[in-house]
């Protein structure tokens, strides 16, 4: 398969992030995601910690697979990464929190 097409996406609309890891995105069969922006947002007066990990398929998130992992993100400000991850399919983005006031969302493309 060559994946030619590639098809701008938003892969998470604006989301509020909880305190257990949440599978927020999973690559589709036969295509191949280019997660290329995520921002995190927090809202509280606060500073909050997230983990985001990027989980091949029947795996478990945690540090082995962390993007970032006990992160902080200083009160009223946005996280922003930007760069390039290829996700084959069955891969899943999971998040999580301490606590509640974080908000993700992630951009990218996916590949067919």
């Amino acid at each position: 398969m060559a994946f030619q097409n590639i098809t701008a996406n938003v892969l998470i609309p604006a989301t509020a992030v909880t305190g257990s890891f949440v599978t927020l995105y999973t690559t589709p069969a036969l295509t191949r995601t280019l997660l290329k922006s995520i921002d995190v947002s927090n809202t509280t007066a606060g500073s909050l910690t997230i983990f985001i990990s990027l989980v091949a398929s029947a795996g478990t998130a945690g540090t082995a697979n962390a993007l970032y992992s006990g992160y902080t993100v200083a009160a009223n400000t946005t996280l922003s990464w930007r760069g390039l991850q290829v996700l084959v399919a069955g891969t899943f983005i999971s998040v999580k929190s301490t606590t509640t006031g974080l908000t993700i969302t992630a951009s990218g493309g996916e590949a067919t």
